[in-house]
């Protein structure tokens, strides 16, 4: 069964929810990293990440107000999620921190690509947000890739897997 494409206001109202849940889970990462390595040498650089997330956070929150876009049922879910990737990447140390950021921010780049090319030029103020936004997530994983990202245990297969599951965070997150 084939579903029509979505109309302009839901396209919006779709990444406006989505984008507010995966910059929620964003934060909560940092926090689960930061609860791990907040007492080393890496806590700078993960609270700049974080605080940057914050700003994106404050925004598609904003917005979900203003729009009046309903937000994902998901976000307890996101909460509890992002922590646990946070916290669990971090105990492999600095490099599985930042094989996360790096895994994270590489997806999170092809959707906010997406959504750029998607929005028509009646929405130039968020699809200017989402530009700032992809050019700081870029930076993010530039800073991961610096921090030794690619030597983490298993780095193939851990962002393998926390792309995947960004992708289905992505689209549970757009309808739920």
């Amino acid at each position: 069964m084939t579903h029509p494409d979505p109309t302009p206001r839901a396209m919006v109202e779709r990444a406006i929810r989505v984008d507010h849940a995966g910059e929620y889970g964003a934060k909560r990462i940092y926090e689960g990293q930061l609860a791990v390595l907040g007492r080393t040498k890496w806590r700078g650089t993960l609270e700049h990440m974080k605080d940057q997330e914050q700003v994106h956070l404050d925004t598609f929150s904003r917005l979900v107000g203003e729009r009046r876009v309903r937000p994902t049922a998901l976000l307890p879910v996101w909460h509890v999620a992002g922590f646990a990737l946070g916290a669990a990447t971090a105990l492999l140390g600095h490099r599985g921190a930042m094989a996360c950021t790096v895994a994270v921010e590489e997806a999170i780049d092809e959707h906010y690509q997406a959504q750029e090319a998607a929005l028509g030029e009646d929405e130039a103020a968020l699809k200017a947000h989402i530009a700032t936004f992809r050019a700081e997530e870029l930076e993010h994983r530039d800073i991961g890739l610096a921090n030794e990202a690619e030597q983490a245990p298993a780095y193939r297969l851990l962002s393998a897997a926390i792309k995947a599951g960004c992708k289905v965070a992505i689209r549970l997150s757009e309808r739920i």
